[in-house]
């Protein structure tokens, strides 16, 4: 048996608390115990008086792109990002790789490629395209969390967007699998019309393209999912909903204890339409950042339990995808990985939320979504020793030089946020520390687990 290593710290986050505690350690947590009970001839990591540990972040909604676009990014950068900005399991998202991930073969394509060269754990999503509802079962025995559809078109062609009679096909599949189906929430008919209002050309200006995404695209698709999951009571979740305006939808499902849940994404929680320039196209991402009082709602949604959890959805392209100062013609997607844990941080103290609440939002909600909720997400025993030494009242400077995404340019540049990363323990071991990566790739690839 592995030495015991027992970290203690007098802002330990458990589930329901912060408190002083020492965690014992092997491998996984065997016990969180008073701050004094240490045995003799432990390894002993003693966290300052200015830092807390958290429990591992898991991010559910990351594009690795890997096969087939890696220099977009890979599993190598995009794990290097993870273990940097204290994210220790991430599931990789079934589109923008080439092949998308729709077929047990695709999947087994990208286990091989993420092989032996991961930082932190790896689960994966498989993906519901037209035609592919043959192929779910498959996919779900060999361990993807769950299925990922759009109901727009996704920007890539080898993953086209379903419609209601796709859906209504799909999901008395899933309800039997019990494996939930996450969505991109946007019908395409309401986009097209304001598409359509604006006219062809360059946007070049922040305001036409916020324009074309219009909250009736997001609005819309919740309702229509909202109806397919009263009918077929199949576990369905939004992603990155950016519209607050659909939040009563939202809540009215909740009322009806239908199985809908949602998150949002650390840009819809920091940023603000009226502050992005014209032509800066690395704010482009859809659904769009919306209006200061729009992500104010979302941050009360948040605090009601409304909106479930956070996770980054980060989708890096090359520079050259992103730039141009053409709103109409870049790529939609913000690199993000490193950095979701000080963003949420710097607008949830700003806030009056807690690292309890950041918890919740970024590790228990998301390990429960992905299936991976006893094993991950929360110090407590029985769950890997996944572990994050965070000082809250830290200031950092977002600097690319210092971001380990592949590309580096995001809309954070120059940004001063709260909270830095000290150290990432994955399974009680150091991955990350001192501003550096430490010790070979030791990340697992995961499967579902079956209840």
């Amino acid at each position: 048996m592995s030495q015991l290593t027992v970290f203690r710290g007098r802002r330990v986050v458990l589930p329901g608390s912060v408190q002083p505690a020492a965690v014992h350690v092997r491998g996984v947590i065997e016990a969180v115990v008073p701050f004094d009970a240490v045995p003799p001839g432990v390894r002993l990591i003693d966290l300052p008086d200015d830092a807390a540990l958290l429990p591992g972040l898991v991010d559910t909604h990351v594009h690795i792109n890997e096969p087939g676009r890696t220099e977009w990014e890979g599993f190598e950068s995009a794990t290097r990002a993870a273990a940097a900005g204290g994210v220790t399991t991430l599931v990789d998202m079934p589109l923008n790789c080439v092949p998308a991930t729709t077929t047990a073969e695709a999947l087994a394509a990208k286990r091989s490629a993420a092989g032996g060269r991961i930082r932190v754990d790896v689960g994966f999503w498989g993906g519901v395209v037209p035609g592919n509802a043959g192929a779910l079962p498959r996919l779900a025995e060999a361990g993807v969390a769950g299925f990922k559809c759009f109901l727009a078109p996704s920007g890539v062609d080898e993953f086209p967007h379903v419609g209601e009679a796709e859906l209504r096909q799909v999901l008395p599949i899933l309800g039997q699998l019990e494996l939930p189906l996450l969505v991109h929430a946007e019908l395409p008919e309401p986009i097209a019309a304001a598409a359509a209002s604006l006219g062809p050309g360059r946007w070049s200006d922040y305001r036409s393209y916020l324009c074309s995404r219009p909250h009736a695209a997001e609005e819309q698709a919740i309702a229509l999912l909202v109806e397919l999951c009263r009918a077929y009571g199949a576990p369905t979740h939004v992603v990155h909903l950016s519209s607050a305006r659909a939040l009563p939808l939202v809540a009215a499902a909740r009322q009806q204890a239908l199985p809908l849940t949602v998150e949002s994404c650390p840009h819809y929680l920091h940023f603000a339409a009226e502050d992005i320039p014209d032509g800066a196209t690395e704010f482009k991402c859809a659904p769009p950042i919306r209006e200061r009082s729009n992500r104010e709602a979302l941050w009360g949604a948040l605090g009601a339990g409304t909106i479930d959890l956070i996770a980054t959805d980060h989708s890096p392209a090359a520079p050259e995808l992103k730039g141009g100062g053409d709103f109409a013609r870049a790529w939609g997607g913000i690199a993000s990985l490193q950095l979701g844990l000080a963003v949420v941080w710097t607008g949830a103290r700003a806030r009056g939320h807690s690292l309890r609440d950041v918890a919740e939002w970024m590790s228990a909600a998301p390990a429960r979504l992905a299936g991976f909720g006893r094993r991950k997400g929360a110090i407590a025993p029985g769950c890997d020793a996944d572990l994050v030494v965070f000082r809250p009242d830290a200031e950092l400077l977002v600097v690319p030089e210092a971001l380990h995404h592949r590309h580096k340019l995001t809309p954070y540049t120059g940004t001063r946020l709260l909270g830095v990363v000290e150290a990432t323990y994955l399974r009680g071991e150091l991955v990350y520390g001192g501003g550096k990566l430490v010790g070979a790739p030791r990340g697992v690839l995961l499967e579902r687990e079956r209840v």
